[in-house]
């Protein structure tokens, strides 16, 4: 790996700066909705290994002869389904995350930079890690935001800071949060969103959780996806006082022809209308701010194979975005990870 100069300090007579940053990582989205833009982030996120467990030279060929040769162009149509004046709604959410929890930090009297970044795409994490280190930052918190881990997502985040720091001589403090599928706040946050959604528009039949999939072959090699998606549900079905039968989680966003876990969303709600279930709540725990995979996929192609299937009421639950209860959360969370680092002013 190349060597790349390390930001020049802050000098001596530089202005004070906050020593102390939080990175909000989320995963990714292309820069705009167009197949060339798509096609540069797929590239970017098919390459890396942790997304797919390929030998390179068996899946380079393939990534560049076809996937990345026809999927772009689909995949940019779907992108303007959901993109908005202000750009991918991922981004939006996540830049709109970090803002109100360093204002969070700062109102409860801790001196903390916040800044979003994406693994894949802009604004890019080592991007945002080298801006923390030249503003002279000594201390580095990272809140992915997967409340569920897997090596296909925080532990690619890991993977990317890892390779980063690998290249700088002074490496800054660094804590990690891997996982809160449980944790009270991202519980009670979710459930606060349900019972909003009930007392708006009345409560269905069962409420669907629908978490983004991966490879089964994963999971038998010790990933723990599955059994923290199965903590995140079960909690949230306790905190929520429904029954078993009442809640059902399912897996969305398949690729390739490898099985995934089990069961898949979009078969799954087919299945339901046409054993009789007209109303249905969906909801996306696994997702933290939406994004193409909630508006697009849930909201729009699983609704309408459950209203062509025979159900009659689809009723899509947002995800936390920015809902004050999350930011409650990820304050709460980002206060436990500091402890004992001096961010107070």
């Amino acid at each position: 790996m190349a060597y790349r100069p390390e930001p020049a300090s802050p000098s001596p007579s530089s202005a004070p700066v906050l020593r102390t940053a939080v990175v909000l990582c989320n995963l990714g989205t292309p820069d705009a909705p167009t197949t060339t833009a798509v096609r540069r982030y797929l590239a970017e996120f098919l390459s890396d290994p942790r997304v797919v467990e390929i030998p390179a030279a068996v899946w380079k060929p393939i990534l560049h002869g076809i996937v990345l040769r026809t999927r772009p162009a689909q995949s940019a149509a779907k992108y303007r389904t959901v993109w908005t004046e202000q750009g991918s709604p991922l981004l939006v959410w996540t830049v709109r995350q970090a803002e109100l929890l360093q204002q969070w930090l700062q109102a409860r009297g801790q001196s903390v930079r916040v800044l979003p970044a994406m693994r894949y795409g802009q604004p890019a994490l080592t991007g945002v890690l080298d801006q923390l280190k030249a503003e002279g930052v000594e201390r580095i918190l990272v809140l992915p935001a997967y409340p569920q881990y897997s090596g296909s997502t925080t532990g690619s985040v890991l993977d990317c800071i890892y390779g980063w720091s690998r290249q700088i001589r002074n490496i800054p403090e660094m804590r990690f949060v891997n996982r809160y599928p449980d944790d009270a706040g991202y519980i009670a946050a979710l459930a606060d969103s349900v019972r909003a959604h009930w007392q708006l528009h009345g409560q269905s039949e069962k409420l669907v959780l629908s978490y983004h999939g991966v490879p089964k072959r994963t999971v038998a090699q010790g990933d723990p996806y599955l059994i923290e998606c199965h903590q995140t549900t079960e909690a949230l079905r306790l905190a929520l006082g429904l029954a078993p039968e009442q809640i059902l989680m399912t897996f969305q966003s398949r690729f390739g022809k490898a099985e995934w876990l089990q069961p898949y969303t979009e078969p799954t709600l087919i299945a339901l209308a046409q054993q009789g279930l007209r109303q249905v709540d969906m909801m996306c725990p696994g997702f933290t701010a939406d994004c193409l995979e909630t508006l697009e996929e849930i909201d729009a192609e699983v609704r309408e194979a459950f209203l062509h299937a025979g159900g009659q009421d689809y009723r899509y639950i947002p995800c936390l975005n920015d809902r004050p209860l999350w930011i409650d959360a990820l304050g709460d969370l980002c206060q436990r990870h500091l402890a004992g680092w001096p961010t107070h002013a």
